[in-house]
């Protein structure tokens, strides 16, 4: 396996991810009474507001932004998350599966254990913060850049990635068990450990540097020993 010779953001080879351009009207301060189910939400102001253990499954949120929210256990499942912003948002256990994301900028959150198994994010950005344990099993992922971030034993198994980017990103035990990548830029991770399904990586480039590093890795998956 050797790294694809590549250029410019996306490479000569690789195609870059196209990125959000997410622009809030003025927004309508969110008032509280709790998330609802298949609720509508447009244009909202989401500050500090403590989301914990609320049901807000198959909701809208159209042109919203969520500042400093708790969403410790909430409910998100089928949920539509659109030209959004979501900043330094918190929690655990938080059910985006089977959620849509499209046109969406995630900064600085601090989380663990999101059920975003079986969703869709078309350009969509994830920077700075922490994610532990982020579950994106089967989901699909087009046009999304991961920069600045830390992802602490994420799941992609089964999950299709295509233009996706790692920017300045730790990935850290990474499950890529069943994955299909096209055009994945994996280059600009500033570090880069994958647990299971490193001979799932065709469809993404690496430096050559972070291919000595996956050295081993690789030789054991293909069953090579090596001595000396």
């Amino acid at each position: 396996m050797a790294s694809r010779a590549v250029g410019g953001a996306g490479g000569a080879g690789v195609k870059g991810a196209r990125r959000p351009e997410v622009r809030l009207p003025p927004l309508v301060a969110y008032e509280g009474g709790g998330l609802e189910p298949d609720g509508d939400y447009d244009g909202l102001g989401f500050t500090e507001a403590d989301l914990a253990g609320q049901d807000g499954s198959g909701a809208r949120f159209m042109d919203c932004a969520l500042t400093g929210c708790a969403l410790d256990d909430t409910r998100l499942r089928h949920a539509r998350l659109l030209d959004s912003v979501l900043s330094g948002v918190r929690g655990v256990g938080t059910d985006l599966s089977e959620a849509t994301l499209r046109d969406v900028e995630v900064v600085d959150a601090r989380m663990g254990g999101v059920q975003l198994h079986g969703a869709v994010l078309e350009r969509v950005v994830i920077r700075g913060g922490k994610i532990d344990y982020l579950n994106l099993r089967s989901a699909r992922l087009r046009d999304v850049v991961f920069e600045g971030c830390v992802l602490a034993e994420p799941d992609f198994g089964g999950a299709r990635l295509e233009r996706v980017e790692f920017v300045d990103c730790a990935l850290r035990r990474a499950d890529l068990t069943g994955v299909t990548l096209r055009d994945v830029d994996l280059r600009g991770a500033a570090e880069l450990d994958i647990t299971r399904g490193v001979e799932r990586l065709a469809g993404a480039v690496i430096s050559t540097a972070q291919l000595l590093d996956l050295a081993p890795v690789l030789a054991g998956q293909l069953g090579i020993r090596v001595e000396g």
